[in-house]
């Protein structure tokens, strides 16, 4: 009867975390890596609750969700130090394959260095992971699940966003202050683009036309013209810019001042400026498509804001178990 009781609640588990994945078209679920408690969380967007944790991953940072929803993919800051005289090409860290209704890691993709961000393309095959230790990127293609291709992309490479039609990637070096044109079919650098110093946080226009780059010690935000690959406008904002992501109308970039405990919207249309205190140390931010919120973590505290984007005011705090919110995934 013991046996029996306990398959059960083991059914009773899946079935209740199936049941809250599958409300997504209701209310996306967002999936969010806490860094040094060694955890991603599952976040119901609705009540802004935690409804699932998925442990057996080191130190996660960068994290993308397939189109479908199936599988989460989580990076790791975590790396083994390289034996004397090996190749910078060595793997040594990871990738963590999490089957989010399952609840646990499917498998581990190895990969040469710790990983910062990720991107993953429109057709839910290939992840991109950024490598600032290695100058470069690793394509890993989900259908073998392995790395198919490392690119070279310039000094400390941060983070990757790929265009809606999954035909070009772009890759903000923050060492050298560039950007980098990925052509997809053939896995190369086909252009570098200028981005203001010290790029990191990439998001593009509605149109794909722009690119906003935070320049985190600079303090600003540049606009950077697709066409002809130069900063065309560039924001002040603050002391260290860190997240950054435009609201659900398309023209407000929200920006997080970390140093100085604050959260920026500018309209892009006007430059108009408004803004309210984090505290502390505003972190990293991703607009909750379609519920008309962001979520804040604090690099400082164990803690969510959310944000309502029109009314620019902290409706709600979600209390996270350890660790910080790091690069989230939403499936809308």
């Amino acid at each position: 009867m013991k046996i029996a009781m306990k398959h059960l609640e083991s059914i009773a588990k899946a079935l209740l975390v199936f049941g809250a994945v599958a409300t997504a078209d209701a209310a996306p679920t967002a999936y969010i890596p806490l860094g040094t408690a060694n955890e991603v969380i599952a976040v119901d967007t609705a009540s802004h609750r935690i409804i699932q944790h998925y442990t057996g991953v080191a130190n996660p940072h960068g994290l993308v969700v397939t189109p479908d929803g199936e599988y989460l993919i989580a990076g790791s800051l975590t790396e083994t130090p390289l034996a004397a005289g090996a190749s910078a090409d060595t793997p040594n860290s990871k990738l963590y394959v999490i089957h989010p209704v399952h609840g646990h890691v499917m498998s581990e993709i190895p990969v040469a260095g710790w990983t910062h961000h990720e991107a993953i393309t429109p057709d839910g095959r290939y992840v991109i992971s950024t490598h600032p230790t290695r100058g470069g990127v690793s394509v890993v293609d989900l259908d073998a699940n392995r790395v198919i291709k490392t690119i070279l992309t310039g000094a400390t490479p941060n983070y990757t966003i790929v265009t809606r039609d999954g035909k070009r990637a772009y890759v903000s070096n923050t060492g050298d202050a560039s950007l980098s044109e990925i052509d997809v079919a053939s896995w190369t650098v086909s252009r570098r683009l200028d981005a203001g110093p010290t790029p990191e946080h990439l998001v593009f226009s509605p149109d794909e036309q722009s690119i906003y780059v935070s320049n985190d010690r600079k303090g600003t935000v540049s606009v950077i013209s697709v066409a002809s690959g130069k900063v065309e406008k560039t924001y002040t904002i603050g002391k260290r810019i860190h997240g950054l992501d435009l609201g659900d109308d398309g023209f407000t970039l929200f920006a997080s001042d970390r140093a100085g405990d604050r959260l920026v919207a500018v309209d892009t249309r006007t430059g108009e400026q408004r803004e309210i205190t984090l505290s502390p140390a505003p972190y990293h931010l991703d607009r909750i498509a379609g519920t008309g919120t962001l979520y804040v973590s604090s690099s400082k505290a164990a803690k969510i804001w959310v944000i309502d984007q029109q009314q620019f005011k902290v409706t709600a705090t979600i209390d996270l178990p350890g660790g910080a919110g790091h690069q989230a995934a939403v499936i809308e």
